[in-house]
């Protein structure tokens, strides 16, 4: 089974190289992963951080810090040079394999796959590392309509972002938001707005068709206020915005659609 999982190439085909963690009398393991960034010379590091089922225990002290003393090596010589001089120095209980060809466009989120993949799967935290992915109808009906749906499905997202209950992840499709949102992106989104919505990328669900790529879009909100004669102000006229220019937007009336959710980042 692999171990060490070494990458090259940015959306172009790179190198995956495995290893294994090899003990007498013990199983084959897996204990981490390397990807390296040939254009930038920046590797990517993710060892196991528990390693009681994996060694003898006088071991495990030594194997718990290897994650550290990789990146110390790393800030040191550079991620490439440590990377040679991790091939050359490899003993018989830590080996790497052939290289084989692969597919890198992300470098973080093909680490924390690999990851996945090759030593562990990462356990599912709901809304504290992963988020659950929804059609834009059913993001529609769990927000807007305040029901229980069922999820397709539960992704991981970068450390980075801090997650919460309404936030989802939806695939947009369609060219109209690029180059911000790719056609056929994963993208995260935030529910219960609140606060301003003037010129915030938003899920939009219009009202009065039935087609469910025009009743739900991602566009850029816009609106127009008026106030009444007691002096608060309602949406006289909403535009909603494509990104791309190619493409035209169009005006609604208050009451022709609703905000469904805030566009957060595209996910992949």
């Amino acid at each position: 089974m692999p171990v060490i999982s070494i990458a090259t190439g940015r959306r172009k085909p790179g190198d995956l190289r495995n290893g294994e963690y090899l003990l007498p009398g013990k199983p084959r393991r897996n204990v981490g992963v390397l990807l390296l960034d040939p254009e930038h010379e920046r590797l990517y590091v993710k060892i196991r951080g528990h390693w009681e089922d994996v060694t003898d225990p006088d071991d495990v002290a030594l194997l718990t810090s290897l994650a550290g003393d990789f990146e110390a090596k790393i800030r040191e010589m550079g991620g490439a040079n440590f990377l040679h001089t991790l091939e050359d120095t490899l003993s018989n209980t830590l080996q790497l394999s052939d290289r084989t060809r692969i597919q890198v466009t992300d470098w973080t989120r093909a680490l924390e796959d690999l990851y996945d993949e090759h030593v562990e799967t990462a356990e599912i935290k709901r809304y504290v590392t992963h988020l659950p992915i929804y059609s834009l109808k059913t993001a529609a009906t769990r927000l807007g309509e305040e029901r229980e749906v069922e999820e397709e499905s539960w992704i991981r997202t970068p450390p980075a972002l801090r997650l919460s209950p309404d936030m989802f992840v939806a695939r947009v499709v369609g060219r109209s938001m690029e180059p911000r949102i790719p056609d056929g992106s994963l993208c995260v989104f935030r529910g219960n707005l609140v606060g301003s919505r003037q010129a915030k990328l938003a899920l939009v669900e219009r009202f009065g068709t039935a087609n469910t790529s025009a009743r739900y879009s991602i566009k850029k909100y816009t609106s127009k206020k008026t106030y009444t004669p007691e002096g608060e102000w309602q949406h006289a006229e909403v535009r909603l915005e494509p990104l791309d220019k190619e493409f035209e937007g169009f005006e609604l009336e208050e009451g022709e659609c609703r905000v469904i959710a805030e566009f957060v980042q595209v996910l992949e």
